[in-house]
């Protein structure tokens, strides 16, 4: 039997006052859809949600959170440090745009999805997200190997120098 309040077991006290909290780590933890943390790192042109983070359930290898993009517009270029991304998308047709030189020159890739698409980001990689569409905002679900949500923002894209680790431009 569940509780009909957060769907956690009968046998576990809430943490309504009354009772000792619990140590956010002996818990299953249910975020609902309208208690997302906003207070994230941010890109312009974007807004990113937290659902999964160190500071709303105690995870220490993951952050997991929602990014809307509004109609006709690109986040900054940016890149998440050390942290590996995958985004789902959700909801309309965003772009995700970088630099690659596999052809011995540094040309701009435009990986352009739909609902239900899945994008990997490598760490350090810059990049930026983009909606072209002029009414549809497009929402994604983002997970990061991290425990937060890690944001550098950058003046351009550029490539990222094969062996770095720290995001160093060639």
């Amino acid at each position: 039997m569940t509780s009909h309040v957060e769907g956690f077991h009968p046998d576990l006290p809430d943490a309504d006052g009354d009772s000792p909290a619990l140590p956010l780590r002996t818990r299953v933890h249910h975020i609902r859809a309208d208690a997302l943390d906003g207070d994230t790192a941010q890109s312009g042109g974007m807004r990113r949600f937290a659902a999964i983070s160190g500071r709303t359930v105690g995870s220490e290898r993951i952050w997991m959170g929602q990014t809307h993009v509004a109609p006709a517009t690109a986040s900054s270029d940016h890149h998440h440090g050390a942290s590996e991304t995958a985004i789902h998308v959700v909801s309309g047709h965003p772009e995700f745009v970088f630099l690659d030189d596999s052809d011995g020159a540094p040309q701009e890739i435009r990986l352009r999805t739909s609902p239900g698409d899945y994008i990997f980001v490598p760490p350090y990689v810059p990049h930026r997200e983009e909606n072209p569409s002029p009414d549809e905002e497009a929402v994604v679900v983002i997970a990061r190997s991290t425990q937060e949500a890690i944001v550098v923002n950058l003046p351009g894209l550029y490539v990222l120098g094969h062996g770095d680790d720290a995001g160093e431009q060639r």
